[in-house]
């Protein structure tokens, strides 16, 4: 006996999902015919998910990325607009997905839908894949009757975020070859060219003859070749250490503060967090999720403990009856252009709009910063590098040049 996996439509036209043992396929088909219900799709429990799994484990990797997420979103918003019925479109999304694990979630993901879950409770089941956010407003769009243009919201918003993402990876790629080039030329010089000059330099210290930026280069040569295992634990002790303080509640709310006041980054940083906050926001109060939550989540996904603790207070004033603009001004994280277009879209009773147009503004803002400080960060860097291998080269010459016109 076998076990297959069945879907049915019962003689009312409701579709039904379930498992019946029987010899064959075609057995298996009668016996479910026999009760009045016409098979839809049947298939062989758990051998044809493994042939499946095999399939895709052939051709894709394990590992989901920000991009595989959009994608996935993009196809499940562009299928469910074309008109087809959401188990179809899961199907559909499973079998182009080039990532192994979405296409088994959706797969698990479309048995639950036929046995009668919504979509984004059966996407809620997988939080390390879907985040609150996401499957909020997909919940949203189901109950509104509105689940293509939500999704089509949702996916605009993933995919702005994977190109703000791959913007920021880009501007740093030179900046962050040029820095790690610069460290290893300073540690080459430091632990390979200097050491093999340093017993001429200690014989011209014994004469009282050395330069004093001579004499620290040898000392910090010195310290950096007989204690570069210390140096390496020390260096892994602050890095342990950080990020245990950043992972409690009081290190990661300060961290976050920092960065939104660290000079020439802190606002570019803050006007992306503004941005996504506003982004989502409209984006969860397009597809219908009440407004209390909205600011809950939004909070959450800006990714800024300090935006997320004043959206909850925004939250609490908005719950007593308050504007959300003026809710916002009292917070004090949030600026004026995002209060001012609140208000404008609460006049205007079209809210999701003025926060788009402020998350757009932002974002225009935030290439042009991260332009800047690319631009500025290049130069600074090559300057810093010039200046201490200048100041190397000088304390390795001047006792030369000094011992040469003793000599003579």
């Amino acid at each position: 006996m076998t076990t297959f996996a069945y879907t049915a439509l019962d003689p009312a036209g409701r579709r039904r999902t379930g498992f019946i043992d029987a010899a064959s396929k075609e057995a298996a088909i009668n016996m479910i015919s026999a009760d009045g219900r016409f098979v839809v799709e049947i298939k062989e429990h758990g051998v044809q998910k493994s042939a499946s799994s095999a399939a895709h484990a052939g051709k894709r990797g394990g590992k989901v990325s920000r991009s595989d997420l959009a994608l996935f979103s993009r196809r499940l918003a562009d299928l469910a607009q074309a008109g087809l019925p959401l188990d179809r479109v899961l199907q559909v999304v499973s079998e182009q997905s080039e990532s192994q694990i979405l296409a088994d979630v959706s797969e698990q993901a479309l048995e639950e839908v036929r046995g009668g879950k919504p979509v984004s409770d059966a996407l809620a089941m997988h939080p390390k894949l879907f985040p609150p956010v996401f499957c909020q407003t997909l919940r949203a769009g189901e109950a509104s009757g509105q689940f293509g243009e939500v999704a089509q919201r949702l996916a605009d918003f993933q995919e702005r975020e994977v190109t703000r993402r791959s913007q920021v990876i880009s501007a740093l790629i030179y900046p962050a070859i040029l820095a790690t080039t610069a460290v290893g030329v300073i540690i080459f010089l430091l632990t390979f060219v200097v050491p093999k000059m340093s017993g001429v330099f200690k014989d011209l210290e014994k004469s009282g003859d050395l330069p004093g930026s001579t004499k620290a280069l040898l000392a910090l040569t010195d310290f950096m070749t007989h204690n570069y295992i210390q140096m390496i634990v020390g260096i892994a002790v602050i890095v342990a250490a950080y990020k245990y303080w950043a992972s409690t509640p009081g290190g990661a709310l300060t961290r976050d503060t920092l960065l939104l006041r660290a000079p020439l980054m802190g606002p570019v940083i803050q006007k992306a967090t503004v941005s996504r906050f506003a982004r989502v926001l409209g984006t969860l109060l397009y597809g219908g999720v009440p407004i209390l939550e909205s600011l809950h989540l939004s909070g959450l996904a800006a990714g800024n403990l300090l935006f997320l603790k004043s959206a909850d207070s925004v939250t609490s004033d908005v719950r007593e009856g308050r504007p959300i603009a003026e809710a916002m001004r009292d917070a004090g994280a949030f600026p004026p252009v995002l209060t001012h277009m609140v208000a404008i879209g609460e006049e205007t009773g079209d809210l999701p709009k003025m926060l788009g147009r402020v998350s757009d503004s932002l974002d225009f803002e935030v290439d042009n910063g991260l332009r800047r400080l690319t631009a500025l960060v290049e130069p600074i860097i090559v300057l810093t590098m010039g200046v201490i291998v200048g100041f190397v080269v000088l304390s390795v010459l001047l006792p030369i040049y000094q011992a040469g016109n003793l000599v003579k």
